[in-house]
């Protein structure tokens, strides 16, 4: 499991919330204080449920079940899509399409309707068609592959989703709950905790905030598979990161 750093945690801006009159009351357990108007997160909630994501994470993989990573704001998209690809997990990084996971059969479908499109085109049979069907047919293939290209290997339902933003993926977290499907979320001060099963509480509009906790559980994914990721994030261990954090004037 890689070592978590506090340091580089106060960098990359976790720490920051949203402004107060934004928050959720049932946030406050998660909350250090407020500056400047703005929700201060305490990194020692955001340790502890990195902590205990990241372990709950390396078990599933290593017992071979499936973790979907979800993130379709700005922000979080490339992130999501580069983490899940990095240890081999499935995604969606454009747009979460209602049933995903609860009507499963009819996204299995239309996965199989993107596979024959890209058998047509490689196998060449595409130019056989008129001009106009063959942008129609182009077109209807890069927008199944945009939407559903992250999911295509998904050939089961997964044990676990990881959300950037619960608030953002409301439709994800309700369908996941509905099928008894784990939690995990990066949580801001505007979100519901309770929808959560492993909340992470921490910055979920900054990319540098996403990106650190993204990777730290994209690599206890690769370490319960096995594969040593091939960069950790490297400074204080785990257990000393649970020490009182630097105090935020």
């Amino acid at each position: 499991m890689s070592e978590i750093n506090v340091k580089e945690i106060l960098d990359a801006g976790v720490h920051f919330g949203h402004p107060a009159a934004k928050w959720n009351p049932k946030m406050r357990p998660y909350i250090y204080g407020r500056r400047n108007r703005i929700h201060i997160i305490d990194l020692k909630e955001t340790v502890r449920g990195l902590l205990r994501a990241q372990r709950y994470l390396e078990k599933l993989a290593s017992q071979g079940k499936l973790v979907l990573f979800v993130g379709t704001k700005r922000q979080a998209a490339t992130t999501v899509k580069e983490c899940a690809q990095a240890c081999k997990m499935p995604y969606v990084s454009e747009r979460w399409l209602g049933g995903m996971l609860t009507n499963y059969r009819t996204i299995r479908n239309r996965i199989k309707r993107l596979e024959e499109l890209e058998s047509l085109k490689d196998s060449g049979q595409l130019a056989t068609f008129s001009k106009k069907a063959q942008s129609k047919l182009l077109r209807e293939l890069r927008k199944i592959d945009r939407n559903l290209g992250g999911i295509r290997d998904l050939n089961r339902l997964p044990e676990a989703i990881v959300v950037i933003d619960p608030t953002k993926e409301h439709n994800a977290v309700r369908e996941a709950r509905m099928l008894g499907i784990k939690v995990i979320a990066l949580i801001d001060t505007d979100s519901n905790p309770d929808l959560v099963d492993l909340p992470i509480p921490g910055n979920d509009d900054s990319m540098r905030s996403i990106r650190l906790i993204t990777t730290h559980l994209s690599n206890a994914v690769l370490k319960g598979l096995g594969t040593i990721p091939q960069k950790e994030s490297t400074g204080i261990p785990a257990e000393e990161s649970m020490k009182p954090v630097p105090t935020i004037s």
